[in-house]
Parts: structure tokens; sequence; C-alpha cells
């Protein structure tokens, strides 16, 4: 950080200002407010703002060296004095803690900033560190995924003043695309499932029909976020991946299935308590050791795959299966119509008006 001594100026209304300039962009205050001091020069008489501005020019410089933070003017940022990299990350955790993003997002921006800050061994942070502490992940989509949430924070630690970039260079893995191969004949599986576990019958068929994903969406519903007449579900955008709120019709098949209850409580449990995080996952891994209708690489998110390509095949829009599925970006829908032959399809080949 590169801080010149603050100097004492007079603008054509005669008002006193202090200028300096930190990291080569320069700054004006005409009070100490942004340093959290009550010393205004422009208070005084004209004959002593000098002096008093003066005073404030030593107050601001005291404050800044000495590991001060200077609170930007009509904005969240914040501009330090003397501050590491490990402070600034620590900042950008809090600012984007306070934002409008889903819990589990936080929840992983936070696991990914604990992680990375335990590894480290200095202030200040380096590319060398960044690639240490990735190196720890040896599987592409998780070594991509903590990858991800780290330049988030890497970012916005910038963004707020930190002078130095430890994620150029550092490049993601390659890794194969997973493919959750669609169902052929969905009514015979959910038959079979059905036969299996009623909740895991709902889930999937929710899965399939509604296009939730079954691990949160589908296992933390309960019956207030459907519509009086079952039709609708709405979800809020800090309960759903892509952050915003959606509203999902619910066919007429998976609502003759519904009986509603209170609306607080979980549609599975009963109660305000929703199934353990792992619920489904667990029923899943025990339907497929007696399935033998599953083939590889048929999964609980098969059933999700399979309702957006049925979807694409009644509308052939594009759009609305980006809706449907909840998606921020098209490119992301057109994943999963590769069972349609159409994977090389990218967002800029789409007609347009």
């Amino acid at each position: 950080m590169k801080l010149n001594y603050p100097t004492v100026h007079t603008d054509q209304k005669q008002k006193v200002f202090i200028s300096f300039i930190i990291n080569q962009k320069r700054y004006r205050l005409y009070n100490g407010k942004r340093i959290g001091s009550e010393t205004n020069p422009n208070s005084f008489p004209l004959s002593q703002r000098e002096n008093i501005g003066n005073l404030l020019a030593a107050e601001i410089y005291n404050y800044l060296i000495n590991g001060g933070q200077l609170s930007a003017y009509r904005t969240n940022k914040i501009i330090s004095g003397r501050i590491s990299d490990k402070e600034y990350l620590h900042k950008a955790l809090d600012n984007k803690l306070k934002g409008e993003y889903s819990d589990k997002y936080k929840s992983m921006l936070r696991f990914v900033y604990d992680g990375f800050v335990s590894y480290l061994t200095d202030e200040n942070i380096t590319s060398n560190d960044v690639k240490s502490y990735l190196n720890q992940y040896a599987l592409g989509v998780s070594y991509n995924t903590i990858k991800r949430h780290l330049s988030v924070l890497i970012n916005e630690a910038r963004n707020i003043g930190m002078n130095s970039n430890p994620m150029e260079g550092v490049k993601a893995k390659k890794t194969k695309a997973k493919l959750h191969k669609p169902y052929n004949d969905i009514r015979l599986i959910l038959d079979q499932i059905k036969l299996f576990n009623d909740n895991l019958y709902l889930c999937c068929l929710m899965t399939y029909g509604c296009l939730l994903r079954p691990h949160r969406e589908i296992r933390e519903l309960t019956w207030n976020d459907f519509s009086d007449d079952l039709s609708y579900i709405h979800l809020s955008g800090n309960r759903n991946k892509s952050g915003k709120n959606r509203i999902v019709p619910v066919p007429i098949y998976i609502r003759q299935l519904l009986i509603k209850g209170q609306p607080q409580h979980n549609i599975f449990t009963g109660t305000t308590r929703p199934l353990n995080e792992d619920y489904f996952k667990t029923l899943w891994g025990r339907f497929k050791r007696v399935s033998k209708l599953l083939e590889q690489d048929q999964t609980l998110y098969s059933f999700r795959h399979s309702g957006a390509i049925e979807i694409f095949k009644r509308t052939g829009s594009i759009t609305k299966l980006q809706k449907a599925m909840g998606h921020s970006s098209i490119n992301v829908s057109l994943t999963y119509l590769r069972g349609l032959e159409i994977a090389e399809l990218k967002e800029e080949d789409m007609p347009i008006l």
C-alpha cells in the first residue's frame, strides 16, 4: 500500500480539504467523518481553517498508516491503509455473506474461506498459496468447485482494494462431463420405485414432473410452498441453486398424491423438521442395489434430465426449458439435451429476433 502524506488545500468557495493518494488513487476529504473523527476545518473561521486542516491531515495519515479503514463515500467499499491480503479476504467474505444468496452458497463460501485461511502461512496471498491449497482436491470436479468459490472471494477482495491477484495463472482442471442418462421408459422405473418406497417415489416423480432438485429443493418442501389448490410451488431464491425466486407448475399426476397438511410442516415428515440431508441419497443407493432396470449412469438426477427432454420435445422452446429448470443461462439448459444429440449447440447458435 502506497500512501503519500496528506496535503491541505482550499477550494474556490474557501473551503479547506485534505488531499492524499492511496495506490495511485486520489482522495479528497473536507472533514474527518470517514476516519471516525469529528475534526471539521470548515466549521472554524476562515483564518483558522488551514491550521485545523493541518491537524486533520496528521489525523488522517496516522489513522491510515496504522491500519485504519477509510469508508468509501456512499458505497459499501472499504479503502484501508496498511491492511493485509488475508484481512481483505475476510472483509470479502463478510460482504458476500451479507448478500442475497442462497444459504447453501454462503455455507460453501465460508467452508472455502476457512479451509484456505487455515492453509496460509503468511498475511499476504500468492498464486503458489492458491495452487497448493487447491491441489488437495485431486478430482477435477471438487478442484474446480473450490476454485470457483475461492475466485469469488478473491475477486471481491480485489474490488475493495487488494492489489495482488493470486488467482492469476491458476487454471481449472479438465473434467469429464457427468451424464445423468435419461430413462427410456419412465413409467416402468417409477412403478418399480413406487413399490420400493413411497417417499422416494414422490421425490422421483417431482424431480421428473416439476424439475426440482431432489436433495434440497424437494426434501425441504413445506405445504406453505404450495398454492392453495396445490397447482403451483413457489421457491424463494435462498432455497434454490440459481438464487432466484421460482414458480413451478405441479402436474395433475403429482397433485393427486398430495394431501395438504399444516403450512409450516414438511411434506414428507409432517413436522417442521425436514428429512436429513442424505435421506434420498441413501434410499437411492438401496434401490440401486435391488433394481434390475437401472442402466449405467442412470441416477436420481436422471429424472430431471428426462423431464427436461420431455419439455423440449413438447414445446420445442429452449427458453421455456430454461425457466422450468431455473437456470441462469441457456447454455446450462442445453447440457440437459445431450440425449437428443444437440450437445454441440451453444447459446450464440440459437435463433435471434
